[in-house]
């Protein structure tokens, strides 16, 4: 499927509600429905892009600015500097749909993930929310309520959203 630019849609919610869960789950469903997908994750902490006795690693804590690492069908760029979700977005002309996993409090369309036992209602600003994927009975109006226990229901629905969007978030 062949699109102007991707969709953007972040699927947001609290600290371990499933948004990985339900991320990894619609990716082959949404892959096998012809769609190029990629995923931006936020991590509100620091991480370690290049693991202590590799090369890379030893690279970056030798004083490199940078790092790259590559084979015939990936690669890697680890570069020290400040860096935004919108320039991110832009290393992926190729995708049909970028999903951002977390978000919460951003202006990105969203589907927000409610699980019971984890948080009672959505924390994102309705006005952003395309639908509430959640295994509690929750209603806001004009926002679909998706089933938790069902990614292909959620995948369907970005399907769709990027079917009539053609593409532009």
């Amino acid at each position: 499927m062949t699109v102007a630019k991707p969709l953007v849609v972040a699927v947001s919610g609290v600290k371990n509600s499933g948004k990985t869960t339900l991320i990894e789950a619609m990716l082959p469903l949404l892959e096998e429905s012809g769609l190029t997908v990629a995923v931006v994750k936020h991590d509100g902490h620091s991480f370690d892009a290049d693991p202590p006795g590799t090369d890379t690693g030893r690279f970056m804590a030798a004083g490199a600015a940078g790092t790259a690492i590559f084979d015939g069908e990936k690669f890697k760029i680890v570069k020290k500097q400040p860096v935004t979700e919108d320039f991110l977005i832009t290393q992926f002309p190729e995708a049909d749909l970028i999903l951002l996993e977390g978000f919460k409090h951003t202006g990105w369309p969203k589907l927000e993930v409610v699980r019971k036992g984890n948080s009672e209602s959505p924390v994102s600003n309705p006005a952003t929310l395309l639908a509430l994927v959640t295994d509690l009975p929750l209603e806001i109006p004009d926002v679909p309520v998706l089933p938790l226990d069902q990614p292909h229901e959620a995948a369907r629905f970005l399907l769709r959203l990027v079917k009539e969007d053609g593409g532009h978030a």
